[in-house]
């Protein structure tokens, strides 16, 4: 069962209005931590794919055997910001839409649960998961081995970290990031591309260049409205989100993808959930849905053949 949300405006798609549609919602105070997208806010265009690739799917017992005894219903932390195939909202502003609800009703639709969805900001989810204040986040978690020391995952889809930028931007590619020294980075802030860039910025000193400048934001559409009026220069953020960015904002080039990373659910260390998700996650990926989902939202591409229980990060 979903839990009512706060109203939201319509999409709002061409890029001369994302500043007025991101002072209109930050100015609602929409969301507990303030956020919304700009790009796609409501969904209220066909830009929001609205297929229903949920309800026809039945629980299957022996994933269902693997939950923990007595479970009935859990509560999943989704955060809202991002555009699509990210989470946002369908045209009646309150109903949550992207490929991570889709993937999280699905599981919930296999282990025969009920789902209580609450909003949060992106950075607050891992945090309060040990906390028990929620059974599990699906906000395109990425599984990196920092993650994985107070965190267990179970994996549904592979994304990773990319970059875009203008296209009158004389970046082409960025395979090294001192290719970003000097230049202003915006990215999302609890992010890994954030703990990325600040992790590295040493290599910019080491080469004798200006380091680069990080910006974060906690909000999509104030991160693409930097890059457009050219307080930053490059974007750094989910493939999968970047490409849909590019596609539908004028001005803009996707560069290349820099790391992949496996994307899961994710729990408490230690989560008795996480076999019965996995086993879920196979499932969908055998009898069809698991495509059916991908092909909807434009992201065949991040594909896995099997659900993982916290593999190690892509590379090591």
């Amino acid at each position: 069962m979903r839990t009512p949300l706060p109203a939201r405006n319509g999409l709002i798609t061409p890029f001369v209005l994302i500043t007025a549609a991101t002072l209109l919602l930050t100015a609602c105070g929409t969301g507990p931590d303030g956020t919304a997208d700009a790009a796609g806010a409501a969904g209220a265009s066909d830009a929001v794919p609205t297929t229903d690739v949920v309800s026809g799917i039945h629980k299957d017992k022996a994933a269902a055997a693997l939950l923990p005894k007595g479970v009935k219903s859990l509560t999943v932390a989704i955060s809202v910001g991002g555009t699509p195939p990210g989470t946002t909202y369908l045209s009646d502003g309150k109903t949550l839409t992207g490929q991570d609800v889709d993937f999280a009703d699905a599981v919930a639709k296999v282990l025969g649960i009920r789902l209580r969805t609450e909003q949060a900001g992106f950075e607050a989810i891992l945090p309060a998961l040990d906390s028990g204040k929620y059974d599990f986040g699906a906000s395109n978690f990425g599984v990196t081995d920092e993650r994985r020391r107070t965190i267990d995952f179970v994996t549904y889809i592979n994304d990773g970290q990319g970059f875009a930028t203008r296209k009158d931007s004389k970046l082409s590619k960025v395979t090294d990031l001192k290719q970003l020294c000097g230049l202003n980075v915006a990215t999302g802030a609890g992010t890994t591309f954030e703990a990325t860039l600040e992790e590295n910025k040493k290599t910019c000193t080491a080469a004798g260049k200006k380091p680069y400048e990080v910006q974060t934001y906690g909000e999509q559409g104030a991160l693409w409205s930097s890059l457009q009026q050219g307080r930053s220069d490059v974007v750094m953020s989910t493939i999968n989100g970047l490409r849909y960015a590019v596609a539908h904002q004028q001005g803009l080039k996707f560069l290349n993808e820099y790391h992949r990373l496996d994307v899961g659910f994710a729990f408490k260390k230690g989560s008795r959930l996480a076999p019965a998700f996995q086993a879920a996650v196979n499932e969908l990926i055998g009898d069809g849905t698991y495509q059916k989902i991908l092909k909807k939202w434009g992201t065949t591409g991040s594909a896995i053949e099997a659900s993982q229980i916290s593999p190690p990060e892509l590379g090591d």
